[in-house]
């Protein structure tokens, strides 16, 4: 039996549905997290800065705090919470580099040591059960070609030991337009192993090598998050001596030195050294060149303790084909949000036979899209008003199609 969350197993739930903005241009704001406090439940706003939140009934008395980096964070009684059309208005944060005292660390490479010397101060040194919701978009050029969403559990393994963490499917569905798409010859890589591979404390050496040497670092300007500042450190490769090179900023919290944030990328400049490199499965004749890929992490903090809550990932790709005028340029976009989690014990650990493949292509481990129940008290990451209109898109090309198909039978 798998693994559903001890809060997600109840009942009666209220729903809340809103937008958090900048207070002072009104633009959404993307990534903000919303959290029950002192409780393992919350979502994040999608692309548009809307959210939609779902809370057991029991907790309907308690605290929402919202937060993201850069921004003041506000928190609001539930009882006072409009549970439609709430807009939350969120003020951002300037802090002068006068105000945090990087005088302890002139060098920020010896900062970024420490962090992940110490990491285990920080972060939760248990394996815990979590639940997480994923999405996944691909689209060729503008138009949406394959959505898939699941509702995820994560065996997270402890970030002391070399165990990787395990994934297994809860509840899931997708729509793919298969022509469009043309799946069958190429397999982008992504799914939620990509996901939580960005994980940089759990994963630090799909980045870094293991005394930093191949990067420099670099102090920003600080910032804020939580109402607590944070240092930021750039990286950027000193040399063309690695394969893969990322670049970045790192922020890490001025008190506890906890990773509290990343966003890099992948340097794509050397086209020979990454063509193909980001694709699972390709005919011999076809060429896929990257042109950009960028990536994000976000850490929550529970007592004491981070613990990974949140990442993205944008990927595009040039696809060349030998004997064609014409290239294909493919976009995947995907996201993972932990909803819940509690410590895992030797009871409510999934089965291996449950677990999903690293190598996991998630369009093909899942079909059809359901009713609008579907996800019942699972919180998920509200869907953009374009990709509804895309499932509509995607179904009924696929409809057009299979009535084409029995015709000529």
């Amino acid at each position: 039996m798998m693994f559903l969350g001890p809060l997600f197993a109840q009942v009666n739930f209220t729903e809340f549905y809103g937008k958090v903005v900048d207070k002072n241009s009104n633009k959404p704001l993307e990534a903000v997290s919303l959290s029950i406090t002192n409780k393992n439940i919350g979502t994040v706003t999608n692309s548009e800065g809307d959210f939609v939140l779902k809370i057991p009934n029991e907790y309907l008395n308690a605290q929402l705090s919202i937060n993201l980096l850069g921004y003041n964070p506000y928190v609001i009684e539930l009882s006072n919470l409009p549970k439609t059309d709430a807009v939350i208005e969120l003020v951002q944060v300037v802090t002068q580099l006068s105000e945090v005292s990087i005088s302890a660390y002139k060098d920020a490479k010896l900062l970024v040591e420490k962090v992940f010397k110490n990491k285990i101060k920080n972060v939760e040194d248990r394996t815990i059960n979590m639940t997480a919701f994923y999405r996944e978009t691909i689209k060729r050029r503008n138009r949406n070609v394959s959505l898939t969403e699941a509702v995820v559990n994560i065996l997270k393994q402890p970030y002391d030991v070399p165990v990787r963490d395990a994934i297994s499917l809860n509840k899931a569905r997708k729509s793919t337009d298969y022509k469009r798409l043309d799946t069958l010859s190429m397999k982008l890589q992504g799914g939620p192993f990509s996901a939580i591979y960005m994980d940089i404390m759990k994963y630090p050496d799909f980045i870094f090598d293991e005394n930093f040497s191949n990067y420099k670092f670099t102090f920003n300007e600080p910032s804020t998050i939580n109402d607590k500042k944070v240092y930021v450190v750039r990286f950027e490769p000193i040399n063309n001596a690695l394969n893969i090179i990322y670049k970045g900023k790192l922020f890490i919290d001025v008190e506890t030195l906890a990773l509290v944030s990343a966003d890099y990328a992948l340097d794509l400049r050397n086209k020979r050294r990454t063509k193909n490199l980001l694709v699972r499965k390709k005919p011999r004749d076809i060429i896929v060149y990257p042109i950009v890929a960028e990536y994000k992490v976000n850490y929550k903090l529970n007592g004491d303790k981070w613990y990974y809550g949140y990442s993205n990932l944008f990927l595009k790709f040039k696809v060349n084909k030998k004997r064609s005028l014409f290239n294909k340029v493919y976009t995947l976009s995907s996201e993972m949000a932990v909803t819940d989690w509690e410590v895992a014990n030797s009871e409510n650990r999934f089965k291996m036979r449950d677990r999903l493949r690293p190598t996991v292509i998630i369009a093909d481990a899942i079909s059809g899209f359901s009713d609008p129940e579907f996800w019942g008290q699972y919180n998920l990451i509200e869907p953009e008003k374009s990709i509804e209109t895309a499932i509509e898109k995607i179904q009924k090309s696929i409809e057009r199609e299979r009535e084409r198909q029995d015709k000529t039978k």
